[in-house]
């Protein structure tokens, strides 16, 4: 292998610079050992709104010449590393441009590696990641999911964690000595940093996947159309203004037809609409206008569109009026309002039962409520690290403001 091929998947904005660090850090590290590197961002259709699925990719090669035929192409069909540092993308990235769902190890080579960082055994995330027809290799660092490089929480090491681990999975392009120059010269790096990066290396959890080990569910996909079927002309028509609910009450926004963000989401929101207090700030915060406006006004998320980015979850000033469970204790993508309508006191005891799940609801996304990451930087700091949990039903109460 005369070259190394790496693709950084991350969430926009909340992610952005954590991965440009990363990528940054991949070429930075080749450079100190001997060869040649380059990192570039791909377009997606919106890759740097909040929450939505975006990805860096990095090469490393031998000679100038072999990065030279690498840079050839648009985007790499194939990586020998896939690096993905938030665990709630484990089923894969949905977007426009890649039309249907791209699950997280498709471009991942035969014998390649995913790198994820997470909490969650290596059992529980292939329930979320699909199979593949070859060998692959998981490799766990265990952090949740960072926010390293955003505004308000710089400092979690993430980036330096994950060039140590890189440099244990490809050695032949990074050795461990040249990630830590490269760490210790950067404008965000420090000798705690390659401190970090040397025990990510030491610490690092692999398992060898057997070809047909994972979610055995087809990804899904829809039909492009033709070219006799498409329109004369190059036009993009707008999404059309939304409508009713029902009886001239309410509101229903249009939403793209064929961006499907459900078929990658690993949590959804489950709500109490008898503690909704109709404030907008769901409706308002949702980046992908998820939530219709019923007849009552209350708010209904609607699980077609829904990509489980938890931003409702945060911006919900009620306790417990919006919970994100995990995704695996849903069978269908059934309107909550509706259940609700139906029979409020059945669907008491279903969001009861779902919401009670704590294993289902402790998440290691750490996007939760406004000044928490000032809150755990502080901790971290006082008692060494301990994490918070974020996601037992209850515990944001003193957070919350109505």
């Amino acid at each position: 292998m005369a070259a190394l091929t790496c693709e950084v998947v991350y969430r926009g904005i909340f992610q952005k610079n954590l991965a440009a660090r990363i990528a940054r850090g991949i070429v930075l590290s080749s450079r100190k050992a001997g060869r040649w590197g380059i990192a570039f961002g791909r377009y997606g259709d919106s890759p740097q709104r909040n929450g939505i699925p975006a990805k860096d990719f990095a090469i490393v090669a031998d000679t100038k010449e072999e990065l030279e035929q690498n840079m050839a192409r648009y985007e790499p069909k194939q990586v020998d590393v896939t690096i993905c540092v938030d665990d709630t993308l484990a089923k894969g990235v949905e977007s426009w441009a890649w039309y249907g769902l791209q699950p997280i190890n498709r471009l991942t080579a035969p014998n390649g590696t995913v790198l994820m960082t997470s909490l969650q055994p290596i059992d529980a995330l292939l329930k979320d990641i699909h199979q593949k027809d070859a060998p692959w290799t998981l490799s766990l660092l265990r952090a949740k999911a960072s926010f390293s490089g955003l505004w308000v929480y710089k400092e979690d090491h993430t980036e330096a964690r994950i060039l140590g681990a890189l440099a244990k999975i490809a050695p032949n392009f990074l050795s461990l000595d040249a990630v830590c120059q490269a760490i210790q010269e950067s404008e965000w790096g420090s000798d705690l940093k390659v401190a970090s990066a040397r025990k990510a290396h030491d610490r690092l959890e692999s398992r060898a996947i057997k070809p047909g080990q994972g979610n055995a569910e087809t990804p899904y996909a829809f039909e492009m159309p033709r070219w006799w079927e498409m329109r004369e002309g190059v036009t993009i028509p707008a999404i059309p203004i939304g409508k009713p609910k029902e009886g001239g009450k309410g509101y229903v926004p249009e939403r793209n037809p064929y961006f499907k963000k459900f078929t990658t989401r690993t949590m959804r929101p489950v709500i109490d609409f008898d503690t909704c207090v109709k404030c907008n700030l769901c409706w308002i915060a949702c980046p992908d206008s998820v939530f219709d406006v019923m007849p009552d006004g209350t708010f209904d998320a609607n699980m077609e569109a829904c990509c489980g980015c938890g931003v409702c979850e945060a911006v919900c000033p009620v306790e417990n009026c919006i919970t994100m469970v995990n995704e695996q204790l849903f069978e269908d993508n059934a309107s909550q309002w509706e259940m609700w309508r139906k029979d409020k006191a059945g669907y008491k005891a279903w969001m009861q039962d779902k919401i009670g799940n704590k294993n289902a609801t402790v998440r290691s996304h750490g996007f939760r409520f406004r000044g928490q990451y000032e809150q755990e930087l502080k901790q971290d700091l006082d008692v060494g690290g301990v994490e918070i949990t974020a996601g037992i039903p209850g515990e944001n109460a003193e957070h919350k403001t109505v």
